[in-house]
């Protein structure tokens, strides 16, 4: 087991490679009041109804995936947190992937202006990046995480164990997120992956993958924790990602969405930047080497419309959509002045 060290306006800790069971035990002993959220799923696989009859422990089941991110879903988590009388001194334990974590911890941002939360991922892409770093928030018609705050946990459990149960789509979605870290900032991830020998030499190697993304991940939020600038290298590929995603009503993976984004901002990069064309065959490749996307369906998408959403994203500034990209290997580049005519020709390049 991993403890790696994240500074924040709260400093914690995220045990790589713990037991989630251990984890929550020592919470119950911390907390008068705790409130489990969690999909369905993930309640019924770790019998979580059974354990919340000790008392102190209330359960609200989410929907699934990203349907849970909305402000009906939190709306309903406040009422039961004032039902319940939760107050300062109670937390929310978020149990699930990326967009449990995210509405678990946007809800113990608000409720009360703050309180105690702690994260539980059990998807790769949750143990990667989204548990990690305070980001919490909710989706809106306007676009994806327009909606929340940095507010950070007390702790996270990146139990490992909960990656055997995840199927290769989504174990293969999480690696996008992998993927993108080692071309920001540490190659050593690239070349583990490089050698695995498909999906199962990178499960296999999950602990090591994870350890050393959450190691990544941490050294960047704990230096800019509100995305001042730095923080938003770990955006490299989500700029077009999160607009294929609202684009396609999240019937993509994230990991998958942003698997493409990977793509296309490197082809900008090569423009931009002066990237080897070899650099980004290579992460083509190995973004297909594990099952994920590199480009989409003639047709599928409107790009005037996945244009606007762009226009949307959060490091939009005056209107000029804004791409993290990559010089080379392990150093990312901000791509400020990209034009719509180059925006098109590379979003064409990635057409299949």
């Amino acid at each position: 087991m991993a403890n790696i060290s994240v500074r924040a306006e709260v400093d914690y800790e995220v045990q790589v490679g713990g037991d989630w069971k251990i984890f929550l035990d020592n919470i119950l002993a911390l907390h008068k009041k705790i409130l489990l959220i969690a999909p369905s799923f993930i309640v019924e696989a770790a019998s979580l109804q059974a354990i919340t009859r000790a008392g102190n422990l209330f359960l609200f089941v989410t929907p699934d995936g990203e349907a849970q991110k909305d402000f009906l879903t939190l709306e309903r988590i406040w009422t039961l947190l004032g039902r319940e009388e939760f107050g300062r001194t109670d937390a929310i334990v978020a149990i699930g992937g990326g967009a449990t974590t995210d509405l678990g911890g946007f809800a113990a941002a608000t409720w009360l202006r703050g309180i105690a939360w702690y994260a539980i991922p059990t998807t790769l892409a949750g143990m990667v990046d989204a548990s990690v770093g305070g980001k919490t928030g909710i989706n809106t018609s306007a676009g994806k995480n327009l909606v929340g705050s940095f507010y950070s946990p007390r702790a996270v459990c990146a139990d490992i164990s909960w990656l055997n149960s995840l199927s290769d789509r989504d174990f293969s979605a999480g690696l996008a997120e992998v993927i993108k870290v080692g071309y920001i900032r540490d190659l050593s991830i690239l070349e583990i992956l490089q050698s695995a020998e498909g999906i199962s030499g990178a499960r296999a190697a999950a602990l090591q993958l994870v350890s050393k993304s959450v190691a990544v991940k941490s050294s960047v939020v704990s230096a800019d924790f509100k995305e001042g600038r730095l923080r938003e290298i770990l955006n490299f590929g989500h700029t077009l990602g999160h607009a294929l995603e609202k684009s396609s009503a999240y019937s993509l993976r994230h990991g998958e969405a942003v698997s493409v984004g990977l793509h296309f901002a490197a082809l900008l990069s090569e423009s931009e930047l002066e990237l080897s064309g070899e650099v980004t065959l290579q992460l083509r490749s190995l973004l297909a080497k594990f099952g994920l996307p590199v480009g989409v369906e003639q047709g599928s998408y409107d790009f005037e419309e996945l244009l606007s959403l762009m226009k949307g994203d959060k490091k939009s500034r005056d209107g000029q959509i804004r791409f993290i990209g990559v010089k080379s290997p392990g150093e990312p580049g901000w791509i400020d002045s990209a034009t719509p005519e180059l925006l098109r020709a590379c979003y064409e390049k990635i057409l299949q």
